[in-house]
């Protein structure tokens, strides 16, 4: 959540790194576009089967897709640095979605993914 067409945003690299290490990816982000193959879609789009969603959204722009993040159900939420937000973390705790306040490429880099 919060993918980037601009590179040098963690977002973009997450993207990439997931790709990397075979890990099926989807994206959501403000503007659509493609990073290594992977589509970028806007809020609201439908998937289904969501392991992880790796937030890179500040909590003050994310408010308005709460209810769409915790309805697609996903199995764990990583909270990048900068994207940390207790208000959807006790929402999505509370759905009984695993919490992880970390940085997904660090996580990735070390095999913790």
């Amino acid at each position: 959540m919060g993918a980037s067409l601009k590179e040098q945003r963690h977002s973009n690299k997450a993207i990439k790194m997931l790709q990397d290490h075979e890990i099926e990816t989807v994206a959501v982000g403000l503007r659509e576009g493609e990073v290594k193959g992977v589509s970028i879609e806007k809020v609201g789009t439908e998937f289904e089967d969501i392991d992880t969603i790796t937030i890179y959204v500040g909590e003050d722009r994310l408010e308005v897709s709460e209810d769409y993040l915790i309805g697609l159900k996903p199995k764990r939420m990583i909270f990048n640095p900068g994207a940390e937000n207790p208000r959807l973390a006790k929402r999505a705790k509370e759905a009984g979605i695993e919490i992880v306040h970390a940085c997904t490429l660090v996580m990735l880099s070390t095999g913790q993914y």
